[in-house]
Order: structure tokens, then sequence, then C-alpha cells
């Protein structure tokens, strides 16, 4: 009998499944939650017990979404295994395609999210709460989340490099000569554009349009294709379309924070490679990646409120003081004369930045380079920077979301890159540090160098390293936290084996890309990140749509009246004579 009963709650999990597919594909007319509830009711009534870790996991999988999803990166892994070069050269083919047909689709619609998200912040529907209740969360701690979990990491990362590339190669549009005196301002108003308001707005409006279907509708999952509820329709939630959105969803996830941990694996490979001479080969490549993924899944495991959260305001305070002894043992006059020129520039030649292609100039490699490969990244991240902002936003206004998303953002950033992009350009000029690695070797070296040519520099240096590594920390469990929602159908707490196996997927994708880079650099890390990104540029557009149409339906029209119709007649055409009211000279 003992032996019978083990047996069968062995298959459990097993008929778990069987019931999510029957109760999937044989229910007509009710929802996906409603008949994954029917199928998790079965199963409890048979089992008696709904403690057993593995059968929670089975229970609350979205089983289309998770299947595919887990299919599709897979595949990729595995192809690596198979085949290395024929999975890096299909990667770099799909990259040039993508590149030929949608680099300016993501210049223009990144820069209409950037102005839609301006209009939130000072219009009448700024005003508009998202759900009922009162924030679950401070507004510095919120920040602190919003800020870490977004693109953190990446802002460490470059810091101390990109002003470098600028000043070295300015963007074609101002044709000024690399090198000079006259490219230093400009390297850090391009730093400054890249890592400010555009970048910051593909996750803030996936986060709005996530929160704010998901809290004010009744039955509205907290996942990614809830962004396009007024387009696909509430009770096509469930359907084949949002299914595709939520399986990109987590490919573009796992691409793009994979590529993340990549250039962060990479900076410490590289970085004590150059620095101390310790090399690591491939396998050591997987050691650092694994250490990292252990890392975040242990914090990712904790939760929000005792991992994610402890550990953004850990980050804020080493981010903060890291970047004023940069700003105090640097040249401090000189960062401030540079930023205020910086900042005015970037202000004054934003849309002409945002909208260059380099299509009359030749420049277009250098936009796709640079422009079009940041916001493929920022893109690629928006379905888990989203759906993370858009828990941790319960409760706030729209206002306070896009103000937080793209203004306190950028209040943060902007200083960052000055002080030290700013510092890191000034010293190549003037030759306080050779930072000739940075080209040669890769971006990964340059914080080495800087913070070496500076007081206190192994000091700065550890501390540098430490940020940039719990930075990526709090953004990966954020990541697979997200990706674990996204394939149990909106839950806000997935059980810890989902997390734990995308933590695992994300970590192995990750090796991968660093392994392919190779003597390149970054190149498959980039190639990777425009794959994932470019196509959720259309998702981010229509989840602005999204949101127009039912604000403008439901809160007040702000550019027309109310009665005002695009095609036809706003008058009775129906042979009547007018009333006596609409008769001329009556008034």
């Amino acid at each position: 009998m003992l032996v019978t009963k083990r047996k069968y709650l062995c298959m459990i999990p097993a008929i778990t499944l069987v019931c999510h597919l029957s109760a999937w594909l044989t229910i007509p007319g009710v929802g996906y939650e409603q008949r994954r509830q029917i199928a998790r009711k079965e199963v409890v009534a048979m089992s008696g017990s709904e403690g057993n870790a593995v059968e929670r996991f089975v229970n609350e999988l979205d089983t289309v979404v998770f299947a595919f999803g887990a299919l599709l990166t897979l595949s990729v892994i595995a192809a690596f295994f198979i085949n290395r070069d024929a999975v890096a050269d299909g990667i770099e083919l799909v990259h040039g395609e993508m590149l030929s047909y949608m680099s300016w689709a993501l210049l223009v619609i990144v820069f209409l999210i950037v102005i839609f998200l301006l209009f939130l912040i000072v219009g009448p529907w700024g005003k508009i709460k998202l759900g009922d209740e009162d924030p679950e969360y401070s507004f510095l701690s919120f920040f602190a989340m919003l800020y870490s979990a977004g693109f953190a990491a990446g802002v460490v990362f470059w810091g101390p490099t990109e002003g470098l590339f600028y000043y070295d190669d300015p963007n074609p549009l101002f044709g000024v000569e690399g090198g000079t005196s006259e490219a230093i301002p400009l390297a850090v108003q391009q730093t400054l554009f890249h890592w400010a308001l555009p970048q910051l707005a593909v996750f803030t409006i996936m986060g709005i349009a996530i929160g704010y279907f998901a809290y004010n509708y009744d039955n509205v999952p907290l996942r990614v294709s809830s962004a396009l509820t007024p387009i696909l329709g509430k009770e096509n939630l469930d359907g084949p379309a949002a299914k595709v959105i939520d399986i990109l969803a987590v490919f573009a996830t796992i691409g793009g924070v994979a590529t993340s941990l990549g250039f962060i694996g990479s900076q410490f490979v590289t970085g004590l490679d150059y620095q101390w001479g310790i090399s690591f080969g491939d396998l050591g490549i997987i050691a650092i990646v694994t250490t990292m993924t252990i890392l975040f899944t242990i914090s990712m495991v904790l939760g929000v409120n005792k991992g994610i959260r402890r550990l953004s305001n850990f980050n804020m305070g080493l981010f903060v003081l890291l970047m004023l002894a940069t700003f105090i043992l640097g040249p401090t006059m000189f960062l401030l004369l540079l930023g205020s020129q910086a900042i005015g520039g970037m202000i004054s030649n934003f849309v002409s930045m945002s909208l260059y292609t380099g299509a009359a100039e030749g420049g277009t490699g250098w936009v796709e380079a640079w422009t079009v490969f940041y916001w493929a990244w920022a893109l690629s991240w928006s379905p888990f920077a989203g759906l993370f902002i858009a828990r941790i936003s319960k409760g706030r206004t729209v206002r306070e979301v896009a103000f937080t998303g793209i203004v306190a953002t950028s209040a943060a950033t902007i200083p960052w890159f000055t002080f030290v992009g700013g510092t890191a350009v000034l010293f190549e000029h003037q030759g306080t540090a050779d930072f000739s690695g940075a080209f040669e070797v890769g971006p990964e070296v340059s914080g080495f160098i800087l913070f070496d040519a500076f007081p206190f520099g192994s000091v700065l240096m550890i501390a540098f390293m430490i940020l940039v590594t719990t930075f990526f920390i709090t953004s990966a469990d954020s990541s697979t936290l997200a990706v674990s929602m996204m394939t149990t159908g909106g839950q806000e707490r997935p059980s810890t084996i989902n997390r734990i196996f995308w933590g695992i997927v994300l970590g192995m994708t990750a090796a991968i890309l660093m392994i392919l880079g190779g003597g390149e650099g970054a190149g498959a890390l980039q190639d990777a990140v425009v794959i994932t990104g470019a196509p959720f540029a259309i998702v981010c557009f229509l989840a602005m749509l999204s949101l127009i149409k039912n604000f403008s339906g439901t809160r007040g029209r702000v550019l027309l009246q109310e009665k005002t119709v695009l095609f036809g007649s706003t008058s009775d055409t129906s042979g009547d004579e007018p009333s006596p009211a609409a008769e001329p000279g009556d008034d």
C-alpha cells in the first residue's frame, strides 16, 4: 500500500501537467486563469496536499509560454554545443538583416515614447493611479529598485569607457575631429544622450502599461501581453497573439540580461588579465558566470523585500560614494563646467540626435553601432523591466512612475557619466592616463585604467568591481523573477524551482555569448541583443498606443474635442430639417 502511494505521488507532477493541457484545450468559454484553477483543484483533490515544491511549480505554470520560451532558449544553447561556428554565423546574419530594415524604426519609436512620457508628467493624464491601494514601498526604495533593476549595471560598466570612444570617434552629426579639445564636451554629451531619457523611457512605458491594465481592471493578469489589453481585447488575453508576445518577452529578457551578464563577466575576466595577469580560458568564464548566477539566485530566492530592496539600497549608497570620490579627487571645477555644457548640448540637440540616421553623411555604421545598439539593448530589457516596474508601482500615479522612470533616474545617471566619464576623457586628452588598452583590449579595462590614476586607486577599483557586480545581481534577480512571472501567467511570487530554472538558463546563455565573443570582445553580445530587442520596439509602440486609446476614451481627450470624429460628418444626415437654433442670424 505504501509503495503504491509513493508511486502515485511521484506521478502527481505529470498528472498535473496533463490536467493543465486538458483544461487549456477542452474547456470553451473559460479564461486561462479559471482553467488553470480547475486543473489545480483536480490535482489537489487527488493528492490531498499543496505543499510539494515540484507540485507547486507545475501547478502554477502557464504551460504554453513556459514550454515555448524554454524550448526557444534551450535550443540556442544546445545548438552552441553542437556547432559553435554555425551559431556565431547565424547570430551575425540575423543581426545584419535586422539593422538593415529596423534601425530607423527603433530611433523613431523611442523618440515618440520619450515625448509621450514627458507629456504624462505635465499633462492631465498623469493623475491616473495604478490601482486603488497605497504604495507598498517608500519613494526612495521604489526609486532604488527601479534604478537598480533597470540598467544600472550597464551605467557602471560604460561609465569610464563610453566617452573615450566618442572622443576618439565623435558622432558624424557634429562634424568634429576626434582627439581634439572640441570633442571632449561632445563625447560627454553623446554619453548623456544615450543613458538618460531614451533608454529609461522604454522600461517606463511598459511598466505603466502593464501596471495600469493589471491593477485597474478585473481579471487582467500581471504579464507583458496585458500592456496591449485595449488592442488585443480583454477577452483575448489568453489567445494566440498574447501567448506569442509573452513567449517573445521571455526570449528577449533572457537575451538582454544575458548580454549584461556577459559584459560584467567579461569585465572581470579581461580586467583581471589586464591588471594582474590572471588569465581565464573558457572554463574560467563559465566559473565566473556560475558564481554570479549563484549570487543573484540567492538574492532572488530571498524575494523582493529581503533581497532586491535591501541590495538596491546598498547599491545606491555605494554608487553615490564612488561618484563623489571621483568628483572630489578628480578635476572638480572642470567637471562642473563640462557637465553644464554637455547637458545644455544634449537638451538643445535632443531632437536631431534622436532622429539622426547618418544617411547623407554615410554615418549609418556609427549610428547602428552605438545608438541603435543601445535602443535595442534597452528594448530587450523592456519586458522584464516593465513587468518589474509594474510589480513595485502599485498604488502610484502615472505621473509619479513616469517622473521616477525618466527624470529621477536621469538625475542620478547624468552626474555619474559626467564625473567618471568626463574624468576619463580629460585624463586621455592630457595624457594623465593611457587608455590605449581600452581600444586594443576592450572597453572592459577602462575602469581599471581610470581608477589606477587616482589616489587610493586600489580601493576605488575594488569598490567599482563590487558596485558593478551588486548592480548586476539586482538586475539579474529581478529579471529572473519577471521571467518566472511571465511563465506562470502573472503570479507575483512564483515558485523557487521556476526562478532557479530561469536563473540557470540565464547564466548558461551569458557564458555562451561570452565564449562566442572570444577575441572580438563584446561583438557577439551586441549582435545578440539587437536580435532579441529590436522586435520589441513594436510591442512598446503598441503599449503606448494602448494607453493613449484607453486614457482618451475613459479619461477625456486632450488634443481633440470629445465629439470630434475623424471621418464623416458630425451632423445628423438623416434628412431632417436643421433646428432653428442652427439657423444663421439667430444669435
